[in-house]
């Protein structure tokens, strides 16, 4: 049974693949801000500040995999210094407690454009998820110099938020670093399909020190 620690445990991606981990039988657990109780043998949760290199890498000394769907709030005018310092505590703090294998659940705002660039560049910069996705982007260009982990950033696709209400179908095409449109030309997901991807990752690694995404 492989253990997994997911931080940002929570949240609207991280509790998602939370469930579908502990469905498939791993061990896990969750590192959030605040207190949860669980009453599943095989899901335990921590609360602590992720900032705190030391004391996240003692939490997580001895897992198999970090999945970190790490998330500050998006209201706050710093975001995106709290965005890329907490990210980067993070992965010191993976590499600190010789954990090889770390997932990051970035943004769609890094995956390329026909014309090869970065779709967060070419939005109006007014638009209220901008900074979020400018700071995930930002921490893809930090990751992917990162010689030592076998990490892993999964982007997701464009439209994936609690609006989408498919489900999960547990059917999906992967991709690089460019959105998998469907036959209508749309690049969506479930959060639920989103963990669906995750865990066939943990499960079957096909993914190293790589950009990656899905769609339907």
């Amino acid at each position: 049974m492989k253990k997994v620690v997911v931080i940002g445990a929570t949240g609207f991606v991280g509790s998602h693949i939370v469930n579908e981990l502990v469905e498939r039988g791993f061990k896990v657990t969750g590192i959030s801000r605040s207190e949860k109780e669980s009453d599943n043998s095989n899901l335990s949760y921590v609360a602590l500040n992720i900032k705190e290199v030391e004391k996240l890498a003692d939490v997580i000394k001895g897992e198999d995999v970090i999945v970190s769907a790490f998330s500050p709030a998006a209201n706050k005018p710093e975001l995106i210094e709290d965005f890329l310092e907490g990210s980067k505590a993070i992965q010191q703090a993976v590499k600190k407690a010789a954990v090889n294998r770390f997932i990051i659940i970035g943004g769609a705002g890094s995956l390329l454009n026909d014309e090869g660039r970065q779709i967060v560049d070419t939005l109006p910069q007014d638009l209220p998820f901008i900074p979020k996705s400018k700071a995930a982007r930002d921490y893809f260009e930090i990751i992917k110099k990162e010689e030592e982990l076998d990490w892993a950033y999964f982007s997701p696709a464009l439209e994936m938020n609690p609006e989408i209400s498919i489900g999960r179908t547990g059917n999906y095409r992967l991709g690089t670093n460019r959105p998998v449109v469907d036959d209508s030309g749309k690049n969506r997901m479930s959060v639920e399909d989103v963990a669906v991807v995750i865990a066939d990752e943990i499960e079957k690694p096909k993914h190293h020190q790589q950009q990656f995404t899905a769609g339907y």
